[in-house]
């Protein structure tokens, strides 16, 4: 599914206009980005929990030349299913 759908199913399960649903979902998926950007933890109940994984610079080596190769630290969002989640794809 595409965001693009996902704005139609909320716009026509939620008896809205197209651009009233590109505001909701738009909303939601910026204040998500916000939260995990302050290090906030989000959970959806029966669906997951979205956090922000911190790993640190290291060294590594360009395997074309094999010169070092200093690698920065990085945060990267982390999505881990919840139960209800795994119930409903595994039934």
């Amino acid at each position: 599914m595409t965001k693009s759908e996902l704005i139609e199913v909320v716009a026509r399960t939620s008896d809205i206009t197209l651009d009233r649903a590109t505001i909701v979902v738009n909303a939601v998926f910026e204040q998500m980005v916000e939260a995990m950007k302050r290090d906030e933890r989000i959970e959806i109940r029966n669906f997951g929990n979205f956090t922000v994984k911190k790993y640190e610079g290291y060294e590594g080596r360009n395997p074309k030349t094999g010169a070092k190769v200093k690698v920065p630290q990085k945060r990267l969002p982390f999505f881990k299913a919840g139960l209800g989640l795994r119930d409903e794809i595994n039934e």
